[in-house]
């Protein structure tokens, strides 16, 4: 029988977990990676960039793992492709010589956008001044937090409150 693999180790970034997860499923990568490959010199590197995004961020997508959902060869599988699609699209976005795009595709309209009017009473006042801090003045989170007073949370909380009722209100007048 197969050694299990201990995802909370993995998790914690136990090395000896990791080795072990290593050898048991790079096979497996290789495979879902080469199926995606278009060059034979891609595998490696595709590779090595799916186990370092199962690293990323203190192991967060390794961590989104539930066993309930699918087996981890199937998730790995899925993980694997995705991961090789995403970097071989970067790679093929980098290589494109800016003299190779169409001149259309790259204008843009003199024109500005025309402001979007909203019902008064939709968004609270903070969420308001939330929105434009974000969009009109182009400030990041931290920012408007500062600005504010606040925790950087409350700010991405207002944001997504007001998001929430713009689609709501933006999805019922369109049926």
């Amino acid at each position: 029988m197969a050694q299990e693999i201990d995802l909370q180790a993995l998790g914690r970034g136990e090395k000896s977990a990791w080795d072990a997860f290593v050898r048991r499923y790079a096979g497996l990568v290789v495979a879902a990676v080469r199926g995606v490959a278009q060059e034979g010199g891609d595998v490696e590197d595709l590779v090595q960039e799916v186990f370092l995004r199962l690293c990323k961020d203190d192991f967060r997508l390794l961590k989104t793992y539930d066993p309930s959902r699918a087996g981890i060869s199937t998730w790995l599988t899925i993980v694997a492709r995705s991961t090789a699609r995403d970097a071989l699209r970067r790679r093929r976005l980098a290589q494109t010589p800016i003299d190779a795009v169409p001149e259309a595709l790259l204008a843009t309209d003199a024109t500005p956008p025309e402001k979007l009017k909203l019902p008064e009473g939709l968004l609270s006042p903070r969420q308001k001044l939330v929105l434009t801090m974000l969009y009109d003045r182009d400030m990041e989170v931290a920012e408007i937090a500062t600005a504010l007073g606040v925790d950087p949370q409350t700010v991405r909380s207002t944001h997504h409150k007001a998001m929430l009722k713009l689609r709501s209100h933006f999805s019922t007048e369109e049926q």
